[in-house]
């Protein structure tokens, strides 16, 4: 294969729409980190020691050291994020230059964000069972198929 049937093979637009739904993924998940912080200070609930130097100094700092269900709650959004969508950027960066048809992978891009940003307000609201649940399915389900599509084409060569 030369660089010109590579070329022809790899859709450049599929390539954009792949970065553009990451680049959202990734800016969503960079906002999960500021929310964390954002409720650390407004609750006043850090994990470090040197978090708490500035409301005070030693068993007076003590005591915002402690855990906090609405700063847990948004870090595991977070860490969810992390746990889902780094694999679904590796997999589907190599699902969309498989040759993958532009409107199959469009598909997968959308819904695995949808889901994504679903499984956030899921999560942080918070909805009843078994929406969260659901919308994590979703996106798992999406990226497995995009992981199954590219060991069937290995498999094939």
């Amino acid at each position: 294969m030369t660089l010109t049937d590579l070329k022809e093979f790899i859709d450049m637009e599929l390539i954009l729409v792949h970065a553009k739904y990451m680049v959202l993924l990734m800016v969503k998940m960079m906002l999960m980190s500021l929310l964390t912080a954002f409720y650390r200070m407004r609750n006043k609930a850090f994990t470090n020691p040197e978090d708490t130097s500035s409301f005070g100094k030693g068993e007076q700092a003590k005591k915002y050291l402690r855990t906090d269900s609405d700063v847990e709650r948004v870090r595991r959004i977070h860490l969810n994020d992390l746990e889902n969508i780094v694999p679904f950027a590796i997999i589907g960066f190599f699902y969309c230059v498989s040759g993958v048809p532009y409107s199959t992978a469009l598909l997968h891009y959308r819904l695995f964000f949808g889901a994504r940003v679903f499984h956030t307000i899921a999560y942080f609201i918070p909805l009843p069972q078994p929406c969260r649940g659901l919308s994590w399915l979703v996106g798992y389900l999406v990226t497995f198929s995009m992981a199954y599509r590219l060991l069937t084409v290995s498999l094939s060569l």
